[in-house]
């Protein structure tokens, strides 16, 4: 099973370097649907003037318009860092089934690290999720990021 997560993780990660090479925070995001990628995306906040134009959110909207629903049931959401509140918010209210992560994120983290948003009891939707996954490659891209910023 890992073997598939890497596989789609990687994809991912190609989204993230997409990112980082436009000088946006390197997080990419498929989402994978009957075993077959529907929708990529990479954060566009600094290209987009959006602060909620991450990865995750164009993914989810992309995945949206593709299955023509706004319950992505049945749909795995792979991401290279753990998603913040916005995005575990939209992933729940989504429905999504399964969230696969690479890095988590101390700082900012929805999805156990600071809170856990896609796991709370209290809200209508519980997510599955499995982390770490390329952990070392996705951190690796945000840490040489962040260190060329400074």
């Amino acid at each position: 099973m890992n073997m598939i997560h890497d596989i789609y993780m990687r994809e991912a990660l190609k989204e993230a370097q997409k990112a980082f090479d436009k000088d946006e925070v390197p997080v990419g995001c498929v989402i994978v649907h009957e075993g077959k990628i529907i929708a990529r995306a990479n954060n566009q906040v600094e290209l987009l003037n959006d602060p909620t134009a991450h990865a995750e959110m164009i993914a989810l909207s992309s995945a949206a318009s593709y299955l023509n629903s706004k319950w992505l049931n049945d749909v795995s959401l792979y991401v290279t860092i753990e998603p913040c509140s916005m995005c575990a918010g939209a992933m729940v209210l989504a429905r999504i089934k399964k969230l696969i992560y690479g890095a988590s994120d101390p700082k900012t983290g929805a999805c156990g690290s600071v809170t856990n948003i896609v796991n709370n009891k209290k809200l209508n939707h519980c997510i599955k999720v499995k982390a770490g996954i390329l952990e070392k490659e996705c951190g690796s891209l945000l840490s040489k990021f962040f260190k060329k910023k400074r």
